[in-house]
């Protein structure tokens, strides 16, 4: 009972505008929050977008928060695990998002050529696609990669280490707990530094803090990695600072965790 109440508890809140660390990636923010909006207000100069990034940069955060935070019926995500009526324009859907286009099966990505085409048609709809590099060094059919960079395109900015401790302060506190501020310079300085990795181990140390019915301190955290089921709590860490995956993690990295 004690350890089902437990997973409830640590459930992660939907992805939103509000919960996404934007950073220097305001601008980004702001556009996709006011899109929906924009196109019911009149004609948009900028109606198809392509955010690029690594795996936990927070791309997926972004677009099904659009897709969240719009009229029901109004924003329809897809990605490659989507079937192929899910990349097919309907009129009633002014916001489409697009996830892992370097990802899509070849039927897919003509799927994805076509939609564009129907979007950039008419004027109020709005196309925002999602992949992990920028669309010259997409692997995918050429004219969708054409497609790809036709309009606006920005790369997510690497997150700073003091950005990254804000995500997690933040997120602990959208699950009812208070972080001591020793916590997050521990597992920045001796575990894997992206922020997907982050957020799985402070859902774990919040089922563990729950089940141990004590607060989420430094203390906690080492008695629950001396624990014997330790490793898969937390998965495995990095052997010290993760230099190379600091670039990885996006100062638009997602407060909940990350897809």
């Amino acid at each position: 009972m004690l350890r089902q109440l437990t997973l409830d508890l640590g459930t992660p809140p939907p992805s939103t505008f509000d919960n996404f660390f934007a950073g220097a990636n305001a601008e980004l923010v702001t556009r996709l929050r006011e899109l929906d909006n924009a196109l019911a207000a009149g004609p948009v100069a900028d109606r198809t977008f392509y955010v690029w990034g690594e795996s936990g940069s927070g791309r997926t955060h972004l677009l099904q928060a659009l897709v969240h935070e719009a009229p029901p019926g109004h924003a329809r995500f897809a990605g490659p695990q989507s079937s192929l009526a899910a990349f097919s324009f309907d009129p009633r859907v002014a916001l489409y998002a697009i996830d892992d286009c370097d990802a899509l099966s070849a039927a897919q990505q003509i799927a994805v050529f076509n939609l564009f085409n129907e979007v950039r048609a008419h004027p109020t709809s709005a196309l925002v696609a999602a992949g992990n590099a920028p669309p010259i060094g997409m692997t995918v059919r050429e004219d969708l990669r054409t497609r790809l960079g036709w309009g606006l395109v920005f790369h997510l900015a690497p997150l700073p280490d003091e950005g990254k401790a804000a995500v997690l302060k933040h997120a602990a506190r959208e699950r009812g707990i208070m972080l001591a501020d020793d916590v997050p310079a521990y597992l920045l300085t001796h575990f894997r530094r992206d922020m997907p990795s982050l957020m799985a181990l402070l859902d774990a140390l919040d089922r563990f803090s729950l089940e141990q019915k004590r607060a989420v301190t430094l203390p906690l955290l080492r008695t629950m990695l001396a624990s014997p089921d330790a490793e898969e709590r937390r998965g495995t860490p990095a052997t010290g600072p993760e230099t190379g995956s600091h670039a990885a993690s996006s100062a638009s990295s997602k407060i909940g965790p990350h897809g």
